[in-house]
């Protein structure tokens, strides 16, 4: 099986302004996702982003800036990393994703699996 990563973008503006037991709701929901991809034997695994802007850098001399601000008003918000045979069923995985109930986007990238050196 190939392994895919889901990252998640979206406005966070109403997420930083929704009351808490709203917040718990919606966040019931993922965990609930979640909870099925495991059942079902292709969640390898995820995490939530801290809810702030984070740095980008650039380079060569390690230039770091302040968030991926950016033309658009989704940021990434977390990932999971799913395993799937192709991105068909990668993408029929996403089916009921609470994030595109939210109103924001998946992103399904298929990751290369890199040995390191010497291994």
């Amino acid at each position: 099986m190939a392994q895919f990563i889901l990252l998640l973008y979206a406005d966070n503006k109403p997420w930083m302004t929704m009351a808490r037991d709203e917040q718990e709701k919606w966040f019931n929901k993922y965990m609930a996702w979640a909870k099925k991809a495991s059942d079902g034997g292709y969640l390898v695994g995820g995490q939530k982003l801290v809810d702030d802007d984070g740095k980008v850098i650039r380079g060569p001399k390690l230039l770091a800036t302040d968030g991926p601000f950016s033309e658009t008003k989704e940021v990434l918000g977390g990932y999971y990393i799913i395993e799937a045979a192709d991105y068909d069923q990668a993408v029929r995985r996403c089916e009921g994703h609470p994030q595109l109930e939210f109103g924001g986007v998946i992103e399904v990238r298929q990751i290369e699996i890199m040995t390191p050196p010497g291994k």
